[in-house]
């Protein structure tokens, strides 16, 4: 600690002999002996209250780190995916119309005419089946194709663009 060797705690011996003397230099050394003994005791009771409270604080950091974790974890334990979308949208877009809520559909009332009935569709032409095995031939006998027949819009019927429009020359 004071880095004294053993010369130089010869020369120490030596002076407190002379000054001392050799009557009352046990009693001298007992007593420097209690003090060190003392000091010693001091500076271990300091150093176990500063480790005790360095241990106190790993602890309290210790501690506040698992509650975090567990708060983390439980958290995750509540994790529904759908509702952090849907607050995530409602933050970028607004509130959100509930879909789980039934929904009531009104009519609406129209002056407008009735459109028309669409045209009718022709049926796709089918090619001629390749002919069957000659095992199976006996079992289903073959239809004959079908051909599909374009069928002409009546008179007066033709392409539907809307209602009809009011005519030019009449005041309104």
């Amino acid at each position: 600690m004071f880095n004294i060797g053993w010369s130089e705690l010869l020369v120490i011996g030596i002076v407190a002999l002379l000054v001392i003397g050799p009557k009352e230099l046990p009693g001298a050394l007992r007593t420097l002996g209690q003090w060190v003994t003392k000091v010693r005791r001091m500076a271990s009771e300091f150093q176990n209250q500063f480790h005790e409270a360095m241990r106190e604080a790993e602890l309290a950091e210790l501690k506040k780190e698992v509650d975090e974790m567990s708060a983390k974890a439980q958290s995750y334990a509540r994790f529904d995916p759908v509702d952090d979308i849907r607050k995530d949208i409602e933050n970028a877009a607004g509130p959100l119309p509930d879909l789980d809520a039934p929904t009531t559909v009104t009519a609406q009332s129209s002056t407008a005419e009735p459109a028309p009935a669409p045209a009718p569709v022709a049926e796709p032409v089918t090619p001629a089946s390749p002919a069957p095995a000659p095992e199976a031939a006996e079992a289903a006998p073959i239809a004959p194709p079908v051909q599909a027949v374009e069928a002409e819009p009546a008179p007066g019927e033709g392409t539907v663009s809307g209602p009809p429009k009011p005519d030019a020359g009449r005041a309104a």
